[in-house]
Order: C-alpha cells, then sequence, then structure tokens
C-alpha cells in the first residue's frame, strides 16, 4: 500500500481526507486505484492531475516506480507556458 497526499481541492473526492492509502508498484497503478477507490477523482485524473514521488513530478511516465514509504502527492494538473 502507498499513503498517497491529495491537493486540497481533491479532498472531496475522498470524503475529505487529505492522505488516502491505495495498492500499486507504478504511476499508472496507483492512478488506476486511486480511481477505483475513489470514483470523483477520475474527471479529475483524467483532466491531467500527476504525481510527484519524493519530490520528483512524474510527469507521463505511468512505469516509474513506487514503493511503500515513498512521499506521493496527488497534483492538481500543472497549466502554463
Amino acid at each position: 500500500m502507498v499513503d498517497v497526499t491529495l491537493w486540497s481541492s481533491m479532498r472531496r473526492f475522498a470524503d475529505g481526507q487529505e492522505t488516502v492509502s491505495v495498492a500499486g508498484n507504478t504511476v499508472g497503478e496507483v492512478l488506476q486505484n486511486l480511481v477505483t477507490s475513489y470514483p470523483g477523482l477520475e474527471p479529475v485524473i483524467e483532466d491531467g492531475a500527476s504525481l510527484a514521488v519524493n519530490g520528483e513530478y512524474a510527469g507521463d511516465s505511468l512505469q516509474m516506480e513506487i514503493k511503500e514509504g515513498d512521499e506521493v502527492f496527488l497534483l492538481q494538473r500543472v497549466r502554463g507556458g
């Protein structure tokens, strides 16, 4: 299991929880399990929300490995240019 800290605006989709635990060994697995456990997060994730793992922005790296104990944050889509 991995603890994922949610961006403040996303917490309402997870019953107000700041941190949720989901299974997954990669960014892709964690994102999929977040949607399975908290369906309200699906539109947010599909719109481009991203994970940061140990301070490193995962971007489109769905195969990036995540281990138990890693610091994982679900971030609102980064926009701008």
